[in-house]
């Protein structure tokens, strides 16, 4: 069953061992973030032991997300996009006003990411760094970060599948600069069990 981020909001859910999780972009060129807890907490998602292991900074089908524990923790099986970021941190309140000079409340993944997770019963403190599917960066000669818009299309998405019991939190991104300037959109989700 198909279930909605709501746009500039999170989500979270429990997957098992072996069950699929399916994100959807519906319009096309919004990105999100995603983290990943181990069902008791003691492990989160890495993205240096993810680089160590994998070797590049590019993740799409076939390659591995890992904890920092260097335990497996999701493998990506499909994937229609093929350019997601495990660079940049979740965008937060701090962020919003160094960058950007916001001085009130902004929705921010940040925020989402950590009400989800404690949703699922997990201390999100410190936050990992999350893997932002269909976010576009690029990597410059000179070693500077380029937003460029999302390469997703309406319909496209990729599935991961658990490789541990894991608390999963995700957030549409509320930031326009990931989302090639425009406003935040809903996403979408469904677990696939065989």
């Amino acid at each position: 069953m198909q279930q909605f981020i709501p746009a500039a909001g999170g989500a979270g859910l429990h997957l098992k061992r072996g069950e699929r999780l399916r994100i959807i972009d519906p319009q096309g060129g919004q990105s999100g973030d995603l983290v990943a807890f181990s069902q008791d907490g003691q492990q989160r998602l890495s993205n240096g032991r993810t680089f160590d292991y994998g070797g590049k900074i590019y993740l799409s089908r076939g390659d591995t997300l890992w904890s920092d524990r260097s335990e497996p923790m999701l493998t990506i099986v499909a994937d229609d996009v093929g350019r997601h970021d495990f660079l940049y941190s979740p965008c937060s309140l701090e962020m919003y006003r160094i960058q950007y000079g916001v001085t009130g409340y902004h929705p921010n993944c940040h925020d989402n990411l950590c009400a989800e997770l404690q949703k699922l019963g997990i201390a999100p403190d410190p936050l990992p760094t999350a893997f932002n599917f269909f976010m576009n960066v690029d990597v410059s000669a000179d070693g500077r970060l380029v937003f460029a818009p999302p390469r997703s299309r309406p319909g496209d998405s990729f599935v991961v599948c658990a490789e541990m019991d894991l608390a999963v939190a995700m957030s549409a991104c509320p930031a326009s600069t990931c989302n090639g300037g425009a406003p935040p959109r809903a996403l979408a989700f469904e677990i696939l069990r065989d």
